[in-house]
Order: C-alpha cells, then sequence, then structure tokens
C-alpha cells in the first residue's frame, strides 16, 4: 500500500470513518479517522470521547464545504478550475 503523501509534507488529515484503513500506521498516523464500533465490540468511554474531539474538529471544515456547495464554488472548480475564486485556492484538489 502506498504511503499517504501527506507524511512526506509534514501534514495531516482529520476525516470520517469512510477514510477508516487508508493510513495503517499505529505510531505515526498522518490520517485520524476514529474509532468503529460494531454489535459485538462496543466503544470504551474513552474512545466515545476521543471521537467527539474529532467530530469536533470536523465540523468546521464539513460546515465549510457545505456554504462551499450552496454557493456551487465547487461546482465552477470542477468545470473550470482556471475559474476558481481566490478565496477557494486553498481547497483545490
Amino acid at each position: 500500500m502506498s504511503r499517504p503523501p501527506q507524511r512526506a509534507a509534514g501534514l495531516g488529515a482529520l476525516a470520517d470513518l469512510g477514510f477508516r484503513g487508508l493510513d495503517n500506521d499505529v505510531l505515526d498516523p498522518v490520517i485520524v479517522t476514529g474509532f468503529h464500533a460494531s454489535r459485538t465490540h462496543k466503544l470504551t468511554p474513552g474512545q466515545k470521547t476521543a471521537n467527539r474531539v474529532l467530530a469536533v474538529g470536523r465540523a468546521p471544515v464539513e460546515h465549510g464545504f457545505a456554504h462551499l456547495k450552496n454557493w456551487r464554488i465547487l461546482t465552477k472548480l470542477r468545470t473550470d478550475p482556471a475559474r476558481t475564486p481566490t478565496s477557494c485556492a486553498p481547497c483545490s484538489f
């Protein structure tokens, strides 16, 4: 499996459980996803707290992307990257 490019740049990312397994380096994680519960494996109180802290860190970013989608800025970015507004330049991918 390839290593995330963020590691080489010294960056990290907070992600939801959809990205679980993308970065399996336990000692130096670049992509932090939180803990997953199942019917047979319940989360400990510490794991629930860690998930809450992670959600609090991700919420402003999720809200920012929701606003960009409502303003249709991301649609313009996907169809013509040359029309990217300067306020959206850091989020271009």
